[in-house]
């Protein structure tokens, strides 16, 4: 994560599930800048884990955060949220996705994006619904999510844009995810030049490498 400010409104997590059988993985990006983004990104970050360890879906995660978040929301902030859920054993990722950006998945050697339902943000309707989608993952995939700083990024005429965020994903599509964060990296820098960057810049990347529990 690179903010663009001194004080970031994203946040990535990942934690354990279940003993160590699942992983929880989870992106958000909030609405607005400043103290009163990150404080609002603050109590969405320990709302979601909390609510996780209490077991259920993702879907069933992010409705519960969601009427938590709308309640005294007088500021009216939202959230954008990515929550995956990997079953380690099988490599099944259960995920729920609420207003953020699709997931990028490399199956094999190639990176594509996994269209996906979007549900509303969170925050901004309490009757609001969230439903799951699967990701069937095999050994050595690798799946990429990134809030929207990253295709938002900018030179002095132009977007990043997804195509680009492709290309250079594909670039590395070998290497092990340090790598390949880092390529993007140098790709948006590059591609900025000495532009300023105008929003949070924050990207997850995680390889299942296949039962390691068994």
């Amino acid at each position: 994560m690179t903010p663009a400010k001194e004080i970031g409104g994203d946040f990535y997590d990942f934690f354990d599930m279940d003993d160590g059988r699942r992983l929880a993985l989870v992106i958000v990006d909030v609405s607005g800048k400043g103290i009163p983004a990150a404080l609002f990104m603050m109590t969405a970050k320990d709302r979601i884990n909390s609510r996780a360890q209490a077991s259920g879906t993702p879907a069933e995660i992010l409705s519960d955060v969601n009427r938590q978040l709308c309640v005294n929301n007088r500021a009216r902030m939202f959230v954008t949220v990515w929550l995956g859920i990997l079953d380690l054993e099988t490599g099944i990722l259960t995920a729920s996705n609420g207003g953020h950006e699709e997931p990028i998945l490399r199956n094999g050697d190639r990176f594509e994006l996994v269209h996906n339902h979007h549900s509303l943000v969170l925050g901004a309707m309490k009757r609001a619904t969230y439903s799951d989608y699967e990701i069937r993952m095999k050994p050595g995939d690798v799946i990429f999510v990134y809030t929207d700083g990253v295709p938002d990024a900018k030179d002095e005429t132009q977007r990043y844009g997804t195509q680009r965020l492709l290309e250079a994903l594909n670039a590395s599509a070998t290497a092990d995810p340090k790598a390949i964060l880092s390529t993007v990296t140098e790709s948006i820098a590059a591609f900025m030049g000495g532009a300023e960057q105008f929003d949070d810049l924050t990207m997850l990347c995680v390889r299942w490498k296949g039962n390691l529990l068994g």
